[in-house]
């Protein structure tokens, strides 16, 4: 494949793994494919989401526009967090919005630090400081407390008084795992209450749990307990 963009023409071979970047403002003015390439993912994150960080960290005015324009680069982080917000679209969870505002973060975050092109982009502020017990506390209980709501990342990182960004890092230094997984967590040990209680029908359970279909919550649940719903409340009868 051959691009042309940023006053740059670049060829590479689209290859399983490959990563190509451009910064916001720059598309491909011409590109042409000579060969038949995989499947790709295609990740657009907004000059907003940089903006955030930007305030966060004190980066240059505009870090948005200061990625490279590569192609066919190797990043075992921008492909982990690629292939999580993939299987996130093939594999329903409950708080998929949830992730993928954590992985827009993540990504942009990795984009600043090793694909930026002042190294002013890199961020200097350490998160090496713990979860404030009492901020922690207030953010574990507005999650049981609208753990039936739409809980969204700015929700959190407001209760907490942290950026969103210094939000996610400090809540999985303290718990050990990000906070869409900790709801996933609480939303599944309900349905397993009201699986067991044997009052609520397994439609409402799953809407209950956050997920469209009762299908998807069924993969959902086999996948976290080895068992399907209906295993699960036999077993506890």
């Amino acid at each position: 494949m051959t691009r042309t963009g940023a006053g740059q023409t670049q060829r590479a071979v689209p290859t399983a793994g490959a990563i190509w970047l451009a910064p916001i403002g720059v598309g491909d003015d011409e590109a042409t494919i000579t060969a038949p390439i995989p499947q790709s993912l295609h990740l657009y994150l907004t000059e907003a989401l940089f903006r955030r960080l930007k305030d966060d960290f004190n980066l240059p005015v505009a870090p948005a526009h200061s990625i490279r324009f590569v192609a066919g680069i190797r990043d075992p982080v921008i492909r982990e967090i690629g292939c999580s917000i993939l299987s996130e679209l093939i594999n329903e969870t409950t708080t998929g919005r949830m992730y993928a505002e954590i992985a827009s973060l993540m990504l942009a975050g990795r984009l600043l630090q090793k694909h930026c092109d002042s190294g002013a982009c890199t961020p200097t502020e350490s998160s090496t400081h713990s979860f404030d017990r009492s901020r922690l506390r207030r953010v574990l209980d507005y999650i049981a407390l609208k753990i039936a709501d739409d809980i969204t990342l700015a929700e959190l990182a407001g209760v907490a008084g942290y950026s969103q960004f210094h939000f996610v890092r400090k809540f999985k230094l303290a718990l050990g795992i990000p906070p869409h997984r900790y709801i996933s967590r609480m939303r599944l040990e309900n349905a397993m209450a009201e699986l067991a209680a044997g009052k609520l029908p397994l439609s409402e359970i799953a809407l209950n749990a956050h997920f469209s279909s009762q299908a998807s919550f069924t993969r959902a649940f086999h996948r976290a307990t080895g068992l399907t719903p209906k295993e699960y409340q036999h077993r506890r009868r």
